[in-house]
């Protein structure tokens, strides 16, 4: 369906450059890590902005804000629409934002309108999704989808500091009453975000509809060895940061033998003792692999593992131990409500291309329990996580528009 919504591009963009200025950088990003006090200025933006709206505004135990406007049916389950507003410390000006924003443009627009859906709407801000302070990322989707316990999240010590998740949405008064897991009641959930990759820039698409995302999983691995003066003989020595750095490129090797369908890199390393006078004796990293599908991220996780373990049996002194920590399977996005999204651009005259998500993002984890889809729009070269991270004004109108067709048709436009 199509409408005659006065759907404002220039406001959201204005929008967008009003959240900038919240953990505003020199270089034109954002450092707005979740529950910092920037985090907290542009989420109280955010309410501020809804309550002009007359929508209704609840805050759940994890922090997530949901502005909800209410529907002519109230038996109606709410459709939802979703990102974060939360960066990376040198973070760019929409990555997540765009998608929260373009759901409040779609309220504003209804508003305007004096519009009625058969639906309730609710734009929702996710607590965490970067997981930059509090890991693991997306954290507050995948509590409230109830694939992680709660007291584990609220537990959760910062990276650098003594303060934990729970303590900080105390701190900045985001912690909230609601209970997370009424989440898993949503009719729909949509999401729309900047593509964080070069394939619709360089196609020239407009619009990206995501069918599934891959499978994620991160590991710890670990080398041991023995601590050694950097001057002593090389014969006889234990040096974890040796075999480290072969892990590093078997790594590599082994997520570009999978023809396209596999991706792996070691993303942290951390040496024991970190001196330059000394032979490592220990060597941590994070290693992080991803697939199109569950059989070749599972095949490709066993395969790393033997490799760590090999790399160690032929360094004497040298063991290695890996240990699963974070992810989740290969997941698909709701046929029909991506349907919706593909025949929007369809009628509106913009190129569209189906697309797997190979990042990870809020919509992965309510895609898990209920139906959900994903959508992107081009980037610049598509550079993201970083301050020059950049979009056309053009771009964000597109996304939006297409976003509002296929939520309106889920939520049921009253004419």
């Amino acid at each position: 369906m199509t409408h005659n919504l006065p759907l404002s591009g220039a406001r959201l963009w204005d929008s967008l450059m009003q959240m900038a200025r919240f953990g505003g950088l020199p270089g034109g990003g954002c450092n707005r890590q979740a529950l910092t006090d920037a985090d907290a200025e542009g989420r109280r933006q955010f309410i501020a902005w809804g309550e002009a709206l007359g929508c209704a505004v609840s805050i759940d135990r994890l922090g997530n804000i949901r502005l909800l406007r209410p529907g002519r049916d109230p038996a109606r389950k709410p459709v939802a629409i979703g990102s974060h507003l939360d960066t990376v410390p040198t973070g760019g000006k929409f990555d997540g934002v765009y998608g929260v924003l373009a759901g409040l443009e779609i309220l504003r627009a209804l508003h305007e309108a004096g519009a009625e859906t058969e639906a309730p709407i609710m734009v929702i801000d996710w607590t965490n999704e970067e997981g930059a302070r509090f890991s693991p990322p997306m954290a507050a989707s995948e509590v409230a989808m109830g694939i992680r316990p709660e007291a584990e999240l609220l537990a959760t010590p910062e990276r650098a500091g003594p303060a934990t998740f729970g303590e900080e949405l105390a701190r900045t008064g985001f912690a909230g009453s609601a209970d997370p897991a009424a989440l898993q009641d949503l009719g729909a959930y949509f999401e729309t975000h900047i593509e964080q990759g070069p394939v619709l820039e360089q196609e020239g698409a407009d619009i990206g509809i995501v069918t599934h995302a891959l499978g994620a999983l991160t590991l710890e691995v670990t080398f041991t060895g023995r601590d050694g003066h950097v001057g002593s003989p090389m014969e006889g020595r234990a040096d974890a940061l040796a075999a480290a750095s072969e892990f590093v490129l078997a790594v590599d090797r082994m997520a570009r033998a999978t023809d396209g369908q596999g991706i792996g890199a070691v993303t942290r390393l951390l040496l024991t003792p970190d001196a330059r006078g000394n032979i490592p004796s220990g060597a941590w990293m994070v290693c992080s692999l991803r697939h199109h599908t569950q059989a070749g991220l599972d095949a490709l996780v066993a395969g790393v593992t033997a490799e760590a373990k090999a790399i160690a049996a032929l360094r004497p002194g040298i063991a290695a131990e890996v240990v699963p920590q974070w992810g989740y399977p290969q997941t698909a996005f709701d046929p029909a409500l991506y349907g919706r999204m593909e025949a929007a651009a369809a009628r509106r005259g913009l190129k569209a291309r189906r697309m797997a998500c190979p990042i990870g993002h809020d919509a992965i984890h309510v895609a898990r329990t209920l139906p959900a889809a994903l959508m992107f729009i081009p980037c610049h070269g598509g550079l993201s996580h970083n301050e020059a991270e950049s979009i056309t004004p053009e771009w964000a109108e597109a996304g939006l528009l297409v976003l509002a067709d296929a939520v309106l048709e889920t939520a049921g436009l009253v004419r």
